[in-house]
């Protein structure tokens, strides 16, 4: 079943809620990640609250194009499923700009049957990816098995708090045996 996220409006940029934008959440001592093509910090885009964890989604915001942001394995982007408790901010590396870093905090709410009509899509949860291109359906770098869609975020209305994808799509893949997580998008 796929459930649609909606813009729910301005969040706190730390709420421990499914949000685009902010800052994310990780455990303690938890460092800001960096891509693995150019090692600059990666952009915070999205965490989504999940029955397995706390999906943190990251992009590299440096070289638009040259890091391969779109890829799931290229090192471009990063996705992490955390664990759901005692999650804290985490801090903004030092010399960074926290506003390159984060875009404009959105809560992505689930619709309610009265409450959905004039919201923003910011994506989905669950159900089938809906592929722009071919379908990539990424294999977990652990185990080798495909892995399973969890969320698709489109980049949102707002250029404060909208995400990149090149005017596409972005899909989320976790691979519940191993804990492990990827991002990659089309346009």
């Amino acid at each position: 079943m796929t459930t649609l996220l909606l813009d729910g409006g301005p969040v706190a940029p730390d709420a421990p809620v499914s949000r685009t934008g902010g800052v994310p959440l990780g455990p303690a001592g938890t460092l800001w990640p960096t891509c693995g093509a150019c090692a600059g910090p990666l952009q915070f885009l999205a965490q989504i609250v999940l029955d397995a964890g706390v999906l943190a989604l990251f992009m590299c915001a440096h070289r638009p194009g040259g890091c391969e942001q779109w890829s799931p394995s290229a090192g471009g982007n990063l996705a992490l499923l955390l664990p759901a408790g005692a999650l804290v901010p985490v801090p903004v590396p030092r010399g960074a700009d926290p506003e390159a870093l984060g875009l404009g905090a959105v809560r992505a709410a689930v619709p309610s049957a009265d409450a959905s009509e004039g919201r923003a899509v910011l994506g989905s949860l669950g159900g089938e990816p809906d592929w722009l291109q071919d379908d990539e359906t990424p294999d977990c770098p652990a185990c080798a098995r495909p892995m399973g869609f969890v969320a698709g975020l489109r980049e949102g209305p707002d250029p404060v708090t909208a995400m990149n994808f090149g005017s596409g799509q972005a899909y989320a893949h976790v691979c519940g045996g191993c804990g492990t997580a990827t991002l990659l998008w089309q346009c």
